[in-house]
């Protein structure tokens, strides 16, 4: 799989090369060069998201007893323990997890920042430097720190959708592959 993945790869630069050369070259006209410009731009935009996809493998979650899946993902550094949360559209970390990782608030900053089950949910809403889960990572990723009244920091969709894919087999989640 991961063979035939780096040649489609490998072809889809080869076109990409040749469509900017071809376009370029064919056309005295500004437009043929951007149009094999935004041609290879694509291409090689394609060609790095499945090139990372393919080096960072797998990443296998267990379901845990409360039907949960669970990791320790690394925030700035610092390791956290998370429930992924792909319901949730933000990292969210609590107080206790966010100054471990070196995240600092005022109280005069907390907002509401989403909207629970139970009604409006408090926080802060932070860029977080760099989250790696396995060989996943990902730099500048919005997340929010609720300092009360959250149990365990969950990882949401803006670091999950930098994982191609994310899915469920049976009692394991699978991020990347």
């Amino acid at each position: 799989m991961r063979e035939a993945l780096f040649f489609a790869v490998a072809a889809g630069s080869f076109v990409a090369i040749v469509w900017g050369g071809t376009d370029a070259d064919a056309s005295a006209e500004g437009d043929a060069a951007g149009i094999a410009e935004a041609k290879a731009e694509i291409a090689q935009a394609q060609a790095d998201k499945s090139y990372a996809a393919w080096t960072s493998g797998e990443t296998i979650l267990p379901r845990e007893g409360d039907g949960h899946f669970y990791a320790s993902v690394a925030v700035n550094g610092t390791p956290v323990n998370f429930m992924v949360d792909t319901g949730a559209s933000m990292v969210a970390l609590t107080g206790t997890d966010a100054r471990a990782a070196g995240l600092y608030w005022n109280d005069a900053d907390v907002r509401p920042v989403a909207r629970g089950a139970s009604g409006p949910v408090y926080g802060v809403n932070v860029q977080l430097d760099h989250v790696s889960l396995g060989g996943h990572e990902a730099s500048n990723v919005p997340g929010v720190i609720v300092p009360e009244g959250l149990g365990v920091s969950l990882l949401g969709q803006s670091f999950l959708r930098t994982i191609e894919p994310v899915r469920i087999e049976s009692d394991r989640m699978v991020l990347g592959g």
